[in-house]
């Protein structure tokens, strides 16, 4: 009797193989990328705590208009820091007009926020009047860790609850680009650990 050896895969399995990887790799991009795009477009508004605590993206003037009314919101913590860019004095101009208060934290979604930093955020958190919005520039990242911290020490949720603020659902992809710098920070957190002492 005669052993045969097992056969290779042919050439064309293998690269029918590579091909529906490399296709199912492209839908899972491009329906990322478009649920990315839905968020940014729809404001990327979403509840943190009910009728307490609200995260989006930089909201428009008319967008942040109606926020106040339908959210009775008393104040907002913008995470893009002060500026003169259209953007802000729009925001600032809503704000004031509606008597809802205004806060401002320069922060980077792409490193890890040093110790003073980190500490000034927490502490807005803990005592900004509520019901607030908190927003960056796209509701993922910078929104998602400071909806990660509140669940954390005021809502005392579990760090997987917290993690869970900083997922794909709001648009958060920390394996593109340098995001996982709020990962790390949470992280960091959890185990107790001060930051870094750079911004």
């Amino acid at each position: 009797m005669t052993e045969t050896s097992p056969r290779a895969p042919s050439q064309s399995f293998v690269t029918r193989i590579a091909k529906r990887t490399a296709a199912a790799l492209g839908i899972a991009v491009l329906s990322g990328g478009a649920w990315a795009g839905y968020l940014r477009l729809s404001g990327n508004v979403h509840e943190v705590a009910p009728g307490l605590v609200y995260r989006s993206a930089q909201p428009s003037a008319e967008q942040l208009r109606e926020l106040i009314v339908e959210k009775h919101l008393r104040a907002v913590i913008n995470l893009r820091g002060s500026s003169d860019a259209p953007w802000y004095i729009a925001e600032t101009a809503v704000t004031t007009a509606a008597g809802v208060q205004h806060f401002d934290l320069s922060m980077s979604a792409r490193t890890e926020p040093d110790s003073a930093r980190l500490d000034s955020l927490r502490v807005l958190l803990r005592t900004t009047p509520t019901p607030f919005l908190v927003h960056c520039e796209g509701g993922a990242d910078r929104s998602g860790l400071a909806s990660a911290l509140y669940t954390l020490d005021e809502m005392h949720g579990t760090p997987e609850q917290a993690d869970g603020q900083l997922s794909f659902r709001y648009g958060h992809f920390p394996w593109i680009g340098k995001t996982g710098a709020m990962d790390r920070t949470l992280s960091r957190v959890v185990r107790g650990e001060r930051q870094p002492n750079s911004q």
